[in-house]
């Protein structure tokens, strides 16, 4: 969830002649901390992940991330955490005790809200029973566990260290550690599957009980070794049924969608990455992380981290890689790409309140969107049709000049 898309080339209707007004409000503000170790490199993962030594060198990095936190915290003071994620990698290589001394550090940097939603990435081939009860005990209150498949095949397929059986136990085990708020992380699309095989881990998923699914299709990115050697992926008719047949069976078993992979129960969905969806602030931390900080007087700058591990944990080398302040131009894009995600879209009024330009600066494109279908024809709401979700590019493009 760090690696945002940059719209450093396009030019958005209206937006270059629009004054930008200081913010009335600043956002809420989340955390994220990307661990970048893996057991295996996955052939499809494009994240900025690596092959873990035998021994991680924990200590080091967690006082790398808090050095790292500490040059953020002149553009955050004041202000409270709302949500914390450990996304990787997986960060469920890493020790409770390793975590417990991260989060006290941060803690003790920025005030933690009173209802503060921390998620754990983890992967069902490192869970440990006595691990996660001492997950539970620092204060994660949400996992997010990697299952793709539960498909001894497909498993094997996409490179994973899990069978279905120890993903079966992962989720149980979840619940045992006491945690009531946890989301499967399911692919569809996958190498030769089929309609029946993707309901059917579905199925499995919903059999679970857990309180968010997310699910989305398989694609063959640049610089992984699916993309350079390309498995048989499922014909479109076919992606077309699983896409239908799938969401039909999540909403019957309760599970709403509210983004475009996103499915939860009622009033589960995942708070840190609605704060993205929204144009929320967060600062990013660790190897490759990504930030996005608004300050009263209207900036919002985004913030990228040294990528490689061994240049991250060099003392002689800089924790941040680079910065870029959005201009008018890009504002918008940077907006709409993400709020459009979400499938009820956005209020009106988050557009000045969280970019600083008018509503009126995205008029002509509003228009042919909504004279395209594409868009709801709805005055107080930013929010994609259902064919508008579907071609969400195609929507994004009518605020193009």
């Amino acid at each position: 969830m760090t690696d945002t898309p940059s719209a450093s080339s396009l030019i958005i209707g209206g937006a270059a002649s629009s004054p930008r007004a200081p913010l009335p409000t600043l956002p809420p503000l989340a955390l994220y901390i990307h661990i970048p170790w893996c057991v295996r490199k996955c052939p499809y993962c494009d994240f900025n992940s690596h092959t873990a030594s035998p021994v991680l060198p924990e200590q080091e990095y967690v006082d790398a991330l808090l050095a790292d936190l500490d040059q953020d915290l002149h553009a955050v003071y004041g202000r409270e955490i709302s949500s914390i994620f450990f996304g990787g990698g997986t960060p469920s290589l890493f020790s409770a005790e390793a975590l417990g001394r991260l989060l006290k550090g941060v803690e003790q940097r920025i005030p933690f809200a009173k209802d503060i939603e921390i998620t754990l990435e983890a992967n069902p081939g490192t869970f440990e029973q006595e691990k996660f009860v001492a997950y539970r005990k620092l204060g994660i209150n949400r996992l997010s566990i990697g299952i793709q498949s539960f498909q001894q095949e497909k498993l094997k397929a996409l490179g994973r260290i899990h069978n279905g059986d120890e993903a079966v136990r992962a989720a149980g085990m979840a619940r045992q550690a006491g945690f009531d708020n946890f989301n499967l992380d399911l692919m569809h699309g996958l190498p030769d599957q089929s309609l029946d095989d993707a309901l059917s881990d579905l199925r499995q998923a919903i059999e679970l009980q857990p309180t968010h699914i997310s699910w989305y299709q398989l694609t063959l990115e640049p610089n992984t070794v699916f993309w350079n050697q390309p498995p048989v992926l499922p014909e479109d008719d076919t992606l077309w049924d699983i896409q239908e047949a799938g969401q039909a069976l999540l909403a019957e078993h309760g599970y709403a969608q509210y983004e475009v992979s996103a499915y939860a129960q009622p009033g589960r969905p995942a708070r840190h990455n609605l704060n993205y969806w929204s144009f929320g602030d967060f600062i990013g931390i660790g190897a490759g992380a990504h930030g996005k900080l608004s300050h009263p007087d209207g900036r919002i700058v985004r913030t990228w981290k040294t990528r490689l591990p061994k240049d991250y944990l060099n003392p002689a080398k800089s924790f941040q890689a680079g910065e870029k302040a959005l201009t008018n131009d890009e504002m918008p894009f940077e907006f709409l790409m993400n709020a459009l995600r979400l499938t009820e879209g956005v209020e009106s009024r988050l557009y000045p309140e969280r970019t600083g330009l008018s509503l009126e600066s995205l008029a002509e494109g509003r228009a042919a969107a909504e004279q395209s279908g594409l868009l709801q024809v709805e005055p107080s709401r930013l929010a994609a049709t259902e064919r508008g979700q579907l071609f969400l590019n195609d929507l994004l493009q009518q605020f193009l000049n």
